[in-house]
């Protein structure tokens, strides 16, 4: 184990934004086939890790409403050490920045980081593939934040091909809202049927949010907020929402927008990012 990993005194756990979401199915267990283009993004909750002697997994005090024992971060870290027999603890905090059911992925991300990183200052030796897996066995989109790459999923959301997105910019919009993603895939309404498009379809921006309409006939403030959007730009829903992003032509026209809307709703300027920090972290501290 390199030191310079067990010195970090932080690792970052990026939210992501879905592109398009399509429901193409649905299967007879139950789960939803989709399509869907997830980008990274150059924000996100912060972690840190240490790695303890003695075998308990302990989380610092959180500020926000989840149980310990219901944390995916908590999750992931007992699902590791009891998949790889390892013998030593840890003590984690999250510093929680991305709200729990805006679709961003905040949770399974805060698990991915997790995992990669606790793999390493364990020395459990797990490949990207086997992490994925545990990843798979705490939620959908965890794996997607185990390989650290903007992707195209399709089947269930497991099966990943690395994209080239490209550093593209974005408004992002936090309505506050928590939509429950189960309730959302639960509803007799949601469209099942949607036709894959192709990637390209995808990246110039033809695909749409099956979830959307549902949301909106759920939660019928979403459909105002995004109606107010329209004045700059075209707003997109990420996964069952609430989060609300605009796609804008540059980093500082996505400044400049974000201080126009700040009296009005809580937004920040992002970025896409194709390749995930934590993994970046990993490669410069060695194996």
């Amino acid at each position: 184990m390199a030191r310079s990993t067990e010195r970090r005194a932080a690792w970052p756990a990026p939210a992501k934004i879905n592109l398009f979401l399509h429901i193409t199915g649905r299967r007879p267990d139950g789960y939803h086939e989709l399509q869907t283009l997830f980008q990274l993004l150059d924000w996100g909750d912060e972690i840190r890790v240490q790695a303890t002697a003695d075998p308990v997994i302990r989380r610092d005090a959180a500020d926000y409403s989840v149980a310990e024992d219901a944390d995916l971060a908590v999750r992931a870290a007992r699902l590791l050490q009891a998949e790889s027999a390892c013998r030593s603890g840890a003590r984690i905090r999250v510093l929680k920045r991305v709200p729990l059911g805006a679709g961003l992925g905040g949770g399974s991300s805060d698990a991915a980081t997790v995992l990669l990183v606790l793999n390493r200052l364990w020395n459990c030796g797990l490949t990207l593939p086997e992490l994925a897996g545990l990843g798979a066995r705490l939620g959908a989109d965890v794996p997607v934040f185990v390989h650290g790459r903007s992707a195209m999923a399709t089947g269930i959301g497991e099966r990943l091909q690395p994209v080239n997105i490209g550093r593209r910019h974005y408004v992002l919009v936090l309505p506050g809202l928590a939509i429950s993603t189960a309730a959302i895939f639960a509803d007799p309404e949601l469209a099942r049927d949607s036709t894959p498009i192709s990637l390209a379809d995808g990246l110039a921006g033809r695909g749409r949010n099956d979830c959307e309409a549902v949301v909106r006939k759920r939660y019928p403030q979403m459909a105002g907020i995004m109606a107010s959007l329209e004045r700059w730009g075209r707003p997109v829903m990420t996964g069952t929402g609430s989060a609300i992003f605009l796609p804008m032509e540059s980093r500082e026209r996505a400044i400049h927008a974000t201080r126009e809307m700040k009296t009005l709703y809580n937004v920040r300027a992002v970025t896409g990012l194709d390749c995930s920090p934590v993994h970046e972290m990993l490669d410069a501290d060695g194996p």
